[in-house]
């Protein structure tokens, strides 16, 4: 019994190990792809928006702060476009109905806005971006935990990536979120190792095109 619980011990050092070389390596390749603030910031044509949960036909802080930082980019001229990417896959849970109803709300011209209804994840997210939308070149829009492991991602997916930080104040929860991150950044690292296919692919929207906009949906 000694004998085993010492190969699980040794076992676990070695994925503790394997999980900290693997986020020191995506940060280091990601981290002067990281801006807090507009100055010095470059010029996109497209900002993407990730989702972060919604409370019934509102956002949450975590999305309200990247929707803002999203809407502020724009405003600023420093992207042309939004692709608004999240979680509308069961009943009574429509993350991007939300987000795109929020951008409208606060000025932005819905011909401007893409929604893509399938980003159920980071990585299938970034995926989409590039083998649906046709996206080459992103501003990623989120909160500074997420950052390096999206623009790693955008990166060796194709997608010459920067990332526009979303903090403002502070969130719930967000020392745990923090954490976990390690582990997503090191599961994200073996999705791009072995080119994992999203669960949902579909059809092509170019992002050059029409906007996949519905003026039907509520406001």
């Amino acid at each position: 019994m000694k004998k085993y619980l010492k190969i699980l011990f040794y076992i676990a050092i070695l994925g503790l190990i394997a999980i900290v070389s693997v986020n020191l390596y995506v940060k280091s390749t990601t981290k002067k792809h990281v801006y807090n603030s507009m100055r010095r910031f470059p010029k996109n044509d497209v900002g993407i928006i990730f989702g972060a949960g919604i409370n019934g036909d509102q956002p949450s802080k975590y999305l309200k702060d990247r929707l803002d930082a999203g809407i502020l980019l724009y405003k600023a001229k420093r992207i042309n476009k939004i692709l608004l990417s999240g979680d509308n896959g069961r009943e009574g849970y429509d993350e991007l109905t939300v987000m795109k109803n929020y951008c409208f709300r606060h000025g932005v011209d819905t011909s401007k806005i893409f929604i893509d209804y399938a980003g159920f994840d980071t990585y299938s997210t970034m995926y989409r971006a590039k083998h649906i939308f046709k996206i080459k070149k992103a501003t990623l829009i989120s909160q500074k935990y997420h950052l390096n492991r999206a623009i790693y991602v955008g990166q060796n997916l194709g997608i010459k990536s920067v990332g526009y930080s979303a903090n403002s104040g502070e969130y719930l929860g967000y020392q745990y979120v923090t954490t976990r991150e390690y582990l997503s950044v090191f599961k994200a690292f073996f999705d791009v190792l072995r080119d994992r296919d999203p669960h949902f692919l579909g059809n092509p929207i170019d992002i050059n095109g029409l906007s996949n906009y519905s003026k039907e949906d509520k406001r």
